[in-house]
């Protein structure tokens, strides 16, 4: 049985994909829904969401993700943060998944992934849940009916969540895998109901294909001044540093809250929608976001609900702190409907510290810039992967290790050319702890967050004395009109200054600890930061 509008020249059986049950190609969200509840996947919640489960499996597993290891790859790909897959062993996988395909019935949803006509990825996905097709219109951009007629997919995925892989005979580490086969523009996942890894497989793909072309891929936010697209800002941060947050704001335009590109036109958004951290939402802070959870064809993912009145739980983590909502980007009412903007005049990179001697707004040098890029400072946010229960201080190269094929020179000198020839001023964002270490201190208020960021984006802090920081060396405001002057300052919220210095110096040896591995491929400037 086949339904659904789809190009007749490339079918799944022109893809050599053969003997499936059922095929539904490019249902509209309605239609999925109506799929999804048939098969027992979710229920429908307020307003015309779907609330639905990911098993076990609630956040990414990033080392069950393997990238074929072969003649394109062997010298591009960053091996020593990508595991390998062997050519035989993705072939046997392949074949297997194939053949576990036979008489099933999935959902093939053909999508693109980026803004940019130049730019953008077609990419066919094809799911064994409806759900997950839902997530993916709206994680990634919809062509127009018609387009349907003549589209040509350039990168396939494939997700069965009850596939489980065989680790000797397909070279994995696990039942789950995450497997991305680049010269083949084939993607296979199995094991996993987690529906992040399918847009954060797109996503790699990109990665790996846009530095090849001179384009920066960024793992980041973006927004712009309402009627100035090209006043835009762009937000680098790990979940859980506020990227999508901090993004949404309502006196901007958002640009989107994921994966952006920059090319020599400006920056562009590669998705069509946003996915969002639900835990502790509340209107009276994040009005836009919270408003999405009662929007039709939200996908409400892993949060507890009354059985009765639907109602969602926003305080209760016990599925998973990492509970998200997903839904298209024109759900929020400022949202840009290209997707695409200017050259970021700001590049706020949001670190999450742990230690709580960060300060929550400093301006760094292009040097400092390249630096705190490579370093990729913050703290895992519990839930967010598998076994993290609390903030854990980690690296993570260019804001987002765990989707970077490439080595992480590659991505940090494409930054430091555009912000050297578009003149962007880069600041680093704590939204971390103050007064305090996790555990004594507390999270950075959002509310003086937001106008540190403000001050930044409108040129107020272009107005405000600056003075150097004696452990990190950059620049941080001495004074900003309507923030406490003792939060700029974070030594001054420590009641012990002692211990401030001693966990000052902590962070500072375990950065240029980290740094090490990056010595031999930067500029003598960026060295004499890292080596102080």
């Amino acid at each position: 049985m086949t339904t659904g509008r789809v190009n007749q020249a490339m079918r799944l059986e022109d893809q050599g994909i053969t003997g499936v049950g059922a095929i539904h190609y490019n249902l509209l969200v309605s239609q999925l829904m109506e799929e999804a509840i048939r098969k027992g996947e979710g229920r429908i919640g307020l307003g015309g969401t779907i609330l639905v489960s990911t098993g076990k499996f609630t956040g990414r597993s990033p080392k069950d993700k393997h990238v074929v290891r072969d003649e394109v790859t062997e010298d591009t790909i960053w091996w020593d943060n990508n595991a390998a897959i062997s050519e035989e062993g993705f072939a046997n996988l392949k074949a297997d998944m194939l053949e576990f395909m036979k008489g099933g019935e999935y959902y093939v949803e053909d999508l693109y992934g980026g803004a940019d006509l130049e730019h953008r990825l077609n990419v066919r996905m094809i799911t064994e849940y409806a759900w997950h097709g839902i997530f993916m219109r709206h994680m990634l951009r919809r062509p127009a009916r018609v387009e349907l007629d003549g589209f040509v997919p350039e990168l396939t995925v494939i997700n069965i969540p009850s596939f489980k892989a065989d680790p000797e005979r397909h070279n994995c580490r696990s039942e789950t895998v995450i497997a991305l086969n680049l010269k083949e523009k084939l993607i296979l996942i199995g094991g996993t109901e987690y529906a992040g890894e399918n847009k954060k497989s797109v996503f790699t793909t990109l990665n790996y294909l846009l530095p090849g072309k001179g384009v920066m891929a960024m793992h980041c936010s973006a927004n712009h001044a309402p009627g100035k697209p090209e006043d835009a800002a762009v937000f680098f941060g790990l979940s859980g540093t506020g990227k999508t947050t901090l993004s949404a704001d309502p006196n901007r335009v958002l640009i989107g809250d994921d994966e952006h590109g920059w090319d020599k036109k400006g920056t562009f958004n590669f998705e069509g929608g946003c996915y969002a951290k639900t835990i502790n939402l509340s209107e009276e802070a994040e009005p836009e976001i919270y408003a999405t959870t009662r929007m039709f064809g939200t996908v409400i993912e892993n949060m507890v609900y009354d059985g009765d009145s639907l109602k969602l739980d926003f305080d209760d983590d016990s599925l998973t702190p990492n509970m998200r909502c997903a839904y298209p980007l024109n759900y929020i009412a400022n949202a840009s409907a290209t997707g695409v903007a200017g050259h970021p005049k700001n590049i706020i990179m949001l670190t999450c510290d742990a230690f709580g001697v960060l300060p929550p707004i400093a301006k760094l040098t292009p040097e400092q810039a390249m630096y705190h890029f490579l370093s990729g400072f913050t703290s895992k946010v519990a839930g967010t992967e598998r076994g993290v229960t609390e903030p854990q201080p980690t690296f993570s190269t260019c804001f987002g290790a765990p989707f970077i094929p490439r080595r992480p020179e590659v991505y940090g000198d494409l930054l430091m050319k555009q912000v050297h020839d578009h003149g962007s001023t880069c600041w680093l964002v704590n939204t971390g702890w103050s007064g305090g270490a996790y555990g004594t201190g507390k999270r950075m208020p959002i509310k003086a967050t937001r106008g540190l960021l403000t001050a930044a984006l409108d040129g107020t802090l272009k107005t405000v004395a600056f003075q150097k920081d004696p452990f990190f060396g950059f620049d941080v405001p001495v004074e900003v009109p309507g923030i406490e002057t003792d939060l700029l300052h974070p030594r001054d919220t420590w009641k012990d200054k002692e211990a401030y210095d001693a966990q000052a110096r902590k962070l500072v040896a375990m950065f240029k600890e980290n740094f090490e591995q990056y010595l031999p491929y930067v500029s003598d400037e960026v060295k004499a930061i890292a080596i102080g």
